[in-house]
C-alpha cells in the first residue's frame, strides 16, 4: 500500500497506525507523529525525478507529467518550482511512463521503482531515441537549496491511539531489524525488480536515511514553513517529538 493510502486510511479511521507521506499531517486533523522512525535521504535519493528536455531550462517549462503515488514529493515539487522561478507550471497526473510522459509534457515527475529504473535505463534510452534530457535528483535539488534533508514520511498514528515507549520501542526494534537483515531484502527485491541486487544495496544502504533525527525533524519544520508561505500546503505547526527515541 502507498503511504498516501495509508493516510486515508488513517483518516477514515479503518488504519490506527500507517506510515504517510508528511504533506498527510498538514491536512489530516488529529494525526500524530510515532517518533523515532522515517523515510528520508539527507542527498541523493535516486527514486524521486524530475526529468525534463536538455534544452528547455526548469523556469522555462510549460507542463509537467506527474506520478501523483506520492504526495509529499508533488508538494516538494511545487516549493521547488517557486525556487525556480516557475510557481504556476501545471502538473498533469499520469502513470510513471517516461516515454508516454514526455510524449504529453515538457518534464516529468517519477517516484519509486520507475524512477530507479528510469536511471538504469537511460542510457539504453539516448540510444534509442537521441533525446538529451536532464534526470534532477529531487532529494538533491532540496538539499542544494535548502541545506535541509528530504523527509519524504513517518509513521503516523490517529488520535484514538495511545502511543507509549513499549509501542515506539516495537516500530524502532523492527526498523532495526529490517537494516541488520539487508542481505535478504536485497535478495528479495532482486527477484521482483528488473534492477541489480548492486543498485538495490546502494538504494537501501545509501540513498535512504531511517532515523527521525535532529536533522530530519529541522527538515520536516522547513518544508512545512515553505509549503505555507508558497501556499502549497496549509500552515501546520510540527509539534515537539522525542529525540531520545532512535
Amino acid at each position: 500500500m502507498l503511504p498516501s493510502q495509508c493516510a486515508d486510511q488513517l483518516a477514515s479511521g479503518a488504519a490506527d497506525i500507517g506510515l504517510v507521506p508528511i504533506a498527510a499531517l498538514a491536512t489530516t486533523p488529529g494525526l500524530r507523529i510515532l517518533p523515532g522512525c522515517t523515510i528520508a535521504s539527507k542527498n541523493a535519493v535516486r527514486s524521486l525525478l524530475l526529468v525534463r528536455r536538455a534544452a528547455q531550462p526548469l523556469a522555462a517549462l510549460r507542463s509537467v507529467a506527474a506520478d501523483t503515488a506520492s504526495r509529499t514529493t508533488l508538494a516538494y515539487s511545487r516549493i521547488l518550482f517557486h525556487k525556480w522561478s516557475n510557481p504556476d507550471v501545471p502538473f498533469i497526473p499520469m502513470a510513471a511512463d517516461l516515454d508516454a510522459m514526455l510524449d504529453r509534457a515538457d518534464a516529468a515527475i517519477i517516484i519509486g521503482d520507475p524512477a530507479l529504473m528510469a536511471l538504469e535505463e537511460r542510457a539504453n534510452r539516448f540510444e534509442r531515441t537521441g533525446e538529451q534530457l536532464v534526470y534532477h535528483d529531487l532529494a538533491q535539488e532540496w538539499r542544494d537549496l535548502t541545506d535541509l534533508p528530504f523527509v519524504s514520511a513517518v509513521w503516523g498514528v490517529s488520535s484514538d491511539v495511545s502511543v507509549d515507549e513499549r509501542l515506539i520501542r516495537d516500530f524502532i526494534c523492527s526498523r532495526n531489524h529490517g537494516l541488520e537483515n539487508i542481505d535478504t531484502l536485497v535478495s528479495h527485491w532482486s527477484r521482483q525488480l528488473p534492477l541489480s541486487e548492486r543498485t538495490i544495496r546502494s538504494y537501501l544502504t545509501h540513498n535512504i536515511h531511517y532515523i527521525l533525527d535532529k536533522e530530519c525533524i529541522e527538515g520536516m519544520r522547513g518544508f512545512f514553513r515553505m509549503s505555507a508561505e508558497t501556499g502549497v500546503l496549509p500552515a501546520y505547526e510540527l509539534p515537539a517529538l522525542n529525540l531520545s527515541a532512535k
